[in-house]
């Protein structure tokens, strides 16, 4: 499902401008001289996380019907008409003026969903036009300067919002297509921790060569399969011995095609031996899975062979907790290849670690958690400068990567950061997958770094 934002507002307020910015191109022709833009232009907008159609148009000015300015007009309200979204821009250093009031009853009229954008706002000079342009009846105007980028944080949250409220930013169709779409699940682990015996399980027949005898898969195998009416693309791979220990060629080609199944894969299913977890190797290979930034899922394996359970499932999830604090909130689902035991359990988490992995944060979400955070606590000063956190956003999903922009980002602590990343695990629900925080520099998240 599509979502189109029109900008619209009298000659010469910076339309053309604040296009410009948000296609990250200079496609429109810019200049002080009014009525520049005559046709609509429509181009692929982004901002933050946020795309969206984008259509500039000409200046919106009273004339005859028949003339070009009038043709001009005729224009612009058809790309209202067509928009989800109006963007009504005004020049807050010029404040409102007649023509602006005449426009505003215009677009009240056409009964589309309408922000009031004051541009030209940076500095003291806009100041009065941003408060004269409550008059105009659209509730809180968005200060912004589309010649510096500044304010489009802001109004990108309100987008953001508008989307939400319209039922646009989740496109349903986008997420039948992912149902549709196979999830493909990497079967990982040491040498004769059970991962061929698991799989033959889940699929329900003897698919893979099993047996005591340690190493016995070679290749990384695909199976597909479904469980429930989810389409699962499962992959066995050969274990992963300490890379030490890896002299003969053949190996050394199975382990790389096991390395090539995680950078693949979307879910990693780490299969443990319950009996001796968590071994050196084991947290190797989660700490690989986690650089690779794919959503993981611990099975442990043999479980059949356990006889004080609650205590021992109990303490390895405490061991999990400590040895791997960068998945904390890790899923360890006990299973047994052998039996069955426990694989309806450990689909059920891999599918709900991948609706994790996958998850996004609205912004004003985000920014509202973040004011409470800095708070509660903000960031400490460094060499007697205070730290300033400004904004966040949600850059991607798969896995979940926030973006903070404040200033000097190389001196935030380390530690702030860890508290950062926690808090956002703990408050949005996203135990146990990699998060990535990044932190940058400027005045707007939305700055362009191209000089313009």
């Amino acid at each position: 499902m599509s979502y189109t934002v029109a900008i619209v507002g009298r000659p010469n307020v910076g339309k053309s401008t604040l296009f410009n910015r948000l296609v990250g191109k200079r496609l429109a022709l810019v200049d002080d001289t009014p009525g520049v833009t005559r046709d609509r232009r429509e181009g692929e907008a982004r901002l933050g996380p946020l795309t969206f159609r984008i259509i500039d148009t000409a200046g919106l000015e009273e004339a005859e019907a028949e003339s070009l300015t009038g043709r001009m007009r005729a224009q612009t309200e058809a790309a209202i008409a067509d928009a989800d979204l109006t963007l009504f821009l005004i020049d807050a250093r010029a404040g409102v003026t007649p023509v602006d009031a005449h426009f505003a009853d215009l677009i009240r009229r056409s009964d589309k969903r309408v922000l009031l954008v004051a541009n030209k706002a940076e500095g003291r000079p806009g100041e009065a036009g941003y408060y004269d342009a409550f008059s105009l009846g659209f509730g809180e105007p968005i200060p912004i300067s589309a010649e510096h980028g500044e304010g489009l944080a802001d109004l990108a949250i309100a987008i953001e919002q508008d989307m939400l409220e319209a039922g646009i930013a989740d496109d349903d169709e986008d997420e039948a297509e992912d149902r549709d779409r196979p999830v493909s699940i990497a079967i990982v682990g040491r040498p004769n921790a059970g991962k061929s015996t698991l799989v033959n399980r889940l699929i329900g027949e003897e698919r893979l060569l099993t047996g005591p005898e340690a190493g016995i898969t070679r290749d990384s195998i695909t199976i597909e399969w479904e469980w429930r009416g989810r389409r699962v693309r499962l992959v066995d791979t050969a274990g992963m011995r300490k890379k030490a220990r890896v002299q003969e060629k053949l190996e050394k080609l199975s382990v790389a095609d096991a390395l090539r199944a995680i950078r693949f894969a979307e879910v990693v299913v780490l299969t443990l031996d319950a009996s001796i977890p968590f071994e050196k190797q084991d947290l190797q290979i989660a700490d690989l899975v986690e650089k690779e930034g794919r959503a993981i899922v611990v099975a442990l394996d043999k479980w059949d062979v356990i006889e004080d359970r609650g205590e021992t499932l109990k303490t390895l999830r405490e061991e999990a907790e400590r040895l791997l604090p960068q998945l904390r909130g890790l899923t360890i689902v006990p299973v047994s290849g052998l039996t069955g035991e426990g694989l309806d359990k450990l689909m059920a988490a891999i599918f709900s670690t991948h609706d994790v992995w996958n998850r996004r944060i609205p912004t004003a979400k985000l920014n509202r958690w973040l004011e409470g955070v800095i708070e509660h606590h903000p960031p400490p000063a460094v060499s007697g400068r205070r730290l300033k956190i400004r904004y966040m956003t949600q850059a991607k999903s798969r896995p979940p990567t926030f973006v903070v922009f404040c200033s000097r980002p190389d001196a935030l602590p380390d530690a702030y950061r860890r508290y950062l990343v926690n808090g956002l695990r703990d408050t949005f629900k996203l135990p146990g997958v990699p998060l990535r925080l990044m932190l940058r520099g400027g005045e707007n998240p939305y700055v362009k770094k191209d000089g313009r």
